[in-house]
């Protein structure tokens, strides 16, 4: 038993004075600084299950608390009493299963965003009959007994595998591994989107393998596309880059630094049949924009999705500085009358820092615009509506004169 099901072990973590007013207010986190520090707090484990309280008592929730980050505490429930067992995963999963299986005909989508679906700290992204999990917390890592049997319960996957591989485990006190827990895995899986099909490596792969969350926007440029020489920047595994030429696009160039990456959208874009309109260049983005400049290149319509450039609140200043580059390259690539795709994955860039430097970048270049759509990920990525980190993805597109 633990303090997870027992209630009579669950310890309590006390507020300061007026720092429980974020938690009243639907905020699911309680920082370091919020919290009265005792000798039973300084002892507990990582990751312990935990009775939040407010300074006179006032009970906000069962929560799970770990000392060594800023972020101390997550909030699992408004019911301090609430038993975290595989009956509580497996509520939430069947919440969230629910809801995607009336967004999405194919079983390929982000399952669970973390604290947005119920979940602090963790993401589970859905290929077909496999799963992958990112957990970043202590205590969804104490608690994976249970989450994994309800995963079996409420999907029954063939496959799981945990990519607990992030930097941010570091912080918690945890060591990063992959493993297979359940099944096995060998090579490339596929990856259905919008009809379209597309390979992910799941084991050695970016993040979880793939990158659900601009499945939509991928449709919207590919809108832009049709009769259009289209370059894809920082393409990873084709997502644009098939849409695009799937959509009737001329001819695609697509850029990445990685040949992995490469090897996988090429591998899509002979799958759908439009192999012999993609042209693939390994190279560093930046370089290769200048390159296009200098050779007096241009394209109908300009894709730009790079990693994230703010990575933690000090490289914000430097981050910024990124975004107005690659907007000033890549605009300069654009022909008149068409079209700029540029999208933001930091955190710690919000939209009004991220369009700022985009027009910063576009005046730069000298180009006239409009601005069409501001997007942000797709449905299976919802945001937390008290949490305003949880809504992280930016993307823009522009007309260009």
């Amino acid at each position: 038993m633990s303090s997870a099901t027992d209630l009579k072990l669950r310890p309590t973590i006390r507020l300061k004075p007026k720092s429980q007013r974020r938690l009243l207010n639907g905020y699911p986190w309680v920082f370091s600084n919020e919290i009265e520090v005792t000798p039973g707090t300084k002892e507990l484990p990582a990751g312990t299950v935990v009775r939040i309280e407010a300074h006179d008592g006032q009970s906000l929730g069962t929560a799970i608390y770990n000392r060594l980050p800023l972020i101390s505490a997550r909030l699992l429930s408004n019911n301090a009493k609430a038993i975290i067992d595989e009956d509580f995963f497996a509520a939430i999963l069947s919440r969230a299963l629910s809801l995607r299986e009336k967004l999405f005909e194919a079983p390929f989508y982000r399952l669970i965003h973390a604290e947005a679906d119920g979940i602090p700290g963790t993401i589970i992204d859905r290929y077909g009959d496999t799963l992958v999990l990112q957990v970043n917390t202590a205590g969804i890592e104490n608690l994976l007994p249970a989450l994994l049997s309800a995963l079996d319960r409420v999907l029954a996957p063939t496959n799981v595998l945990l990519r607990n591989d992030t930097p941010s485990r570091l912080q918690e006190g945890l060591e990063c591994y992959d493993k297979v827990v359940k099944g096995e895995l060998s090579g490339p899986i596929k990856v259905i989107e919008h009809k379209a099909t597309f390979f992910a490596e799941l084991q050695d792969g970016q993040k979880t393998g793939w990158f659900f969350d601009q499945r939509d926007n991928r449709v919207l440029a590919a809108q832009f596309a049709r009769d259009a020489d289209v370059l894809d920047c920082y393409s990873f595994a084709g997502g644009f880059t098939v849409q695009a030429a799937l959509a009737g696009a001329k001819s695609v160039t697509t850029v990445d630094r990685s040949q992995s990456a490469l090897d996988l959208a090429t591998m899509a874009a002979t799958e759908n049949g439009v192999l012999d309109r993609c042209n693939f260049i390994k190279a560093e983005v930046f370089s290769q924009l200048a390159k296009f400049a200098q050779e007096q290149k241009t394209f109908d319509l300009v894709i730009v999705d790079p990693p994230a450039f703010v990575k933690n609140r000090k490289d914000l200043q430097q981050g910024a500085k990124g975004y107005r580059k690659l907007a000033r390259l890549a605009a300069q690539l654009v022909s008149p009358g068409g079209y700029l795709v540029i999208a933001s994955c930091s955190h710690h860039m919000d939209i009004e820092n991220f369009a700022e430097q985009v027009r910063k970048g576009l005046l730069d270049a000298t180009r006239q615009s409009r601005l069409l759509y501001t997007r942000g990920a797709g449905p299976d990525h919802p945001v937390h509506p008290f949490l305003p980190e949880s809504e992280y993805l930016k993307l823009q597109l522009y007309s260009l004169d």
